[in-house]
């Protein structure tokens, strides 16, 4: 009983941590799309939006966790995330910077609905991920995410801008999500049994969390690479 309890709160901690990495940019899109309104119809749009949003994340999400107990879905996910995971730590501009502000509510609304189902596959992804089939993490996931999405904009680009560490420490999360889907794939399962997966589980997420790490690293240093050479 201590251990599942362990474990449930590890889970708890992991979805968390996933989504105060990766709600900020959907938290950021909802303030673009909506700063051109009134200010009687911005806070509404934003609790619209910011609804709408949450929505489809429900409908993604209950849709990826089915998805995942599909043969080579997992792998193919693990890899998603080890990119996005990498992409992360390169620090790249984010697609919420094309956002373009509306002075009408469902203009506004509408933006933020089509940008947030766009950008969302990566919390989705990886809140399906750490669930794990559990009903219990998976609706938490959910949940926590509406305030990170409503009112987190500011408070999470200030703690990510303030201590670095934390985008480092949620893209090796990433990582280590990936490595454990991907070893837990029902394809490979089916090949290397059921007994050798679960062994190799921990050196599986120890290696996709390497993975993100040197991919971060080598995106970072052809990025610097280009600067050096852009003319001026």
């Amino acid at each position: 009983m201590d251990q599942v309890l362990a474990e449930r709160m590890l889970g708890v901690l992991e979805i968390v941590w996933v989504n105060v990495v990766l709600s900020g940019d959907n938290a950021v899109v909802i303030a673009m799309a909506c700063r051109g309104l009134p200010g009687r119809l911005r806070r509404l749009g934003m609790m619209i939006g910011a609804g709408v949003a949450v929505g489809l994340r429900l409908i993604f999400t209950i849709l990826a966790a089915a998805l995942l107990t599909t043969p080579l879905v997992k792998i193919a996910g693990g890899l998603l995330l080890v990119w996005i995971g990498a992409k992360l730590l390169a620090g790249e501009e984010d697609e919420a910077d094309d956002i373009k502000p509306s002075d009408k509510l469902w203009t506004a609304i509408r933006t933020v609905a089509i940008a947030d189902a766009v950008m969302s596959l990566d919390n989705v992804l990886a809140i399906a991920a750490v669930a794990k089939g559990s009903t219990f993490l998976l609706i938490f996931g959910l949940l926590i995410s509406v305030p990170l999405v409503v009112a987190g904009a500011a408070l999470i680009m200030a703690a990510l801008e303030r201590f670095p560490v934390l985008v480092w420490a949620g893209a090796l999360l990433l990582g280590w999500v990936a490595g454990d889907m991907f070893i837990s794939d029902p394809f490979l399962v089916d090949r290397i049994g059921a007994s050798l997966a679960h062994a190799l589980e921990y050196p599986a997420a120890a290696a996709g969390a390497a993975l993100v790490l040197l991919g971060g690293l080598a995106l970072r240093r052809r990025a610097a690479s280009r600067s050096r050479a852009a003319p001026g």
